[in-house]
C-alpha cells in the first residue's frame, strides 16, 4: 500500500523524492530501470500528469534518462548528484537556521556538536 501524501508539499515533488530516496538508499542503482510512469500512476492512484512532472524534472537534472520504447533508467552519477544537491539543500534549510538560532541563544559550536551527538545517540534518533 502506498504511503499517504503530505498535504504541505506538491504530490509531484513527493513522487520525485521517493524515487530519489530509492536511489540514495541503493534500492535503485545506476543503470537500473526506474518504475514507469504507468506503474507509479497505478501504485499511487494519482494523475499521469502529476507523475510525469516529477519524472521530467529528474530527467532534466540528469538523474534519470529515457530509453525510447524501453523505459526510464538511473543515470551514471545520479546518486552523487543527489547527495550533493541534498547537502546543499540541507545547509540552506537546516544548518543556516540552526547557526542563526544558536548565535541568538549564545550557544557555542562545541555545544551544538554535543547536542548533535546526544541526539544521534538517543532513542529519539531514527536512522
Amino acid at each position: 500500500m502506498a504511503k499517504p501524501f503530505d498535504d504541505n508539499k506538491p504530490i509531484f515533488m513527493q513522487v520525485r523524492e521517493e524515487i530519489e530516496d530509492q536511489i540514495l538508499n541503493n534500492q535503485l542503482k545506476e543503470g537500473d530501470q526506474a518504475p514507469s510512469t504507468n506503474q507509479l500512476v497505478n501504485f499511487y492512484k494519482i494523475n499521469h500528469v502529476t507523475v510525469s512532472k516529477g519524472i521530467t524534472q529528474l530527467v532534466e537534472e540528469g538523474i534519470l534518462y529515457k530509453k525510447r520504447g524501453v523505459g526510464m533508467f538511473v543515470a551514471d552519477g545520479a546518486k552523487q548528484k543527489l547527495i550533493q544537491s541534498r547537502k546543499e539543500a540541507f545547509i540552506d534549510d537546516y544548518v543556516l537556521k540552526l547557526v542563526r538560532e544558536a548565535d541568538k541563544l549564545e550557544i557555542s559550536e562545541s555545544e551544538i556538536i554535543a547536542f548533535i551527538k546526544h541526539v544521534k545517540g538517543s532513542d529519539h534518533y531514527d536512522v
